[in-house]
């Protein structure tokens, strides 16, 4: 049967303390002398990108830099960091706004959690994720349907505009991949009156079809949009993901139409790098080291209408391995050099 997949490897550091400073076994040196201590209680980043190693082509944008002022952290993409170190990370950065991961939010409670995000004065820009809800088990069913009301009130909690909905792979032994979908689009359909009434949107996020048989038998914005529309756009919209669309033919139309629609929830951002690792889930790069073209990407977007977040979502071993200070500087440098310049309609 399609079970939920775990993103965030047990064995990764963790803290649950409530303080603004790293656990000390979780200082990294740097060269230099400094540390990732250093980095996010301020003190002065390098010029060499993560994990690629070039010299950055521009500055580190500091805090008030209103060029950051739609930058979102997801959370998975500095995966060592706990949820109070991604908090801190972000406002020491200057970053307003954090995309948060349920099971980071489980280890130190909702409450806290909320409070955290609230006194740091940050925007929740997403929860991920949801969904996960294509077995063809009832009694798995079941199970899925109760995990995402309990996604839908943390979103709610959060003070989220969205739900991340990853519909969820083939159960096992299973290659009836219409049945599949359909069971998504029931799934969605019963969740709907409680998301409407906790005043949360589903995003609908459309994966790459490499991922069609274990995460996400919705493989196109195109079929995302079919699935939403039944819904109002403040019910159901959908997710645009650079790094499982920028394949996608006719892309910009479905942009467009997603836009006219009022159904962009959620615009994140990473790069399609080559060679594919050998798990196929790490393949996103730090923008600008693969083979997306954001200036036509985000242009489509800001174009359809959309004027929230932009989160930076990377999942790579080595991104994950680089000290999240180092992490955070360089996506923000890329950003300001590749996304956001193209953000105003």
């Amino acid at each position: 049967m399609s079970t939920e997949i775990s993103e965030f490897p047990s064995s990764a550091p963790r803290s649950s303390a409530d303080q603004a400073s790293l656990p000390a076994d979780q200082v990294s040196a740097r060269p230099g002398g400094a540390t990732d201590q250093d980095h996010l209680l301020g003190g002065a980043v390098g010029d060499v990108d993560v994990p690629s190693g070039v010299r950055a082509r521009v500055g580190t944008p500091g805090v008030g830099d209103p060029r950051l002022a739609r930058l979102s952290l997801n959370q998975r993409t500095t995966a060592r960091w706990s949820l109070r170190e991604a908090i801190d990370g972000c406002v020491a950065a200057g970053l307003p706004a954090i995309g948060v991961w349920r099971e980071p939010v489980a280890e130190v409670g909702l409450d806290t959690a909320v409070r955290w995000v609230r006194d740091a004065g940050l925007r929740v820009s997403s929860v991920c994720r949801g969904g996960f809800f294509t077995a063809s088990d009832p009694d798995a069913r079941a199970a899925a349907h109760a995990s995402n009301l309990a996604a839908i009130a943390e979103t709610a909690a959060l003070g989220a505009p969205t739900l991340v909905l990853v519909p969820g792979g083939l159960p096992d032994g299973d290659r009836d991949l219409i049945g599949a979908r359909a069971r998504a689009a029931d799934a969605i359909a019963a969740l709907v009156p409680a998301a409407r009434d906790a005043g949360v949107t589903l995003g609908i996020e459309p994966m790459n079809p490499i991922f069609a048989a274990d995460r996400g038998v919705v493989s196109t914005l195109e079929q995302a949009l079919d699935l939403a529309d039944p819904f109002t756009p403040a019910e159901v919209g959908v997710v645009v993901d650079t790094y499982h669309l920028w394949w996608e033919p006719k892309v910009h139309e479905q942009i467009a139409r997603a836009g006219a629609a009022g159904r962009i929830v959620s615009y994140q951002v990473c790069d399609w790098i080559t060679p594919l690792p050998a798990d196929t889930l790490l393949g996103r790069g730090m923008m600008g080291d693969g083979h997306v073209d954001f200036a036509a990407f985000t242009r489509s977007v800001a174009a359809a209408g959309y004027a929230g977040d932009v989160e930076v979502e990377i999942f790579h071993a080595d991104v994950w391995a680089a000290p999240g200070a180092d992490v955070v500087a360089t996506l923000a440098r890329r950003y300001v050099e590749l996304v956001e310049p193209h953000l105003a309609r």
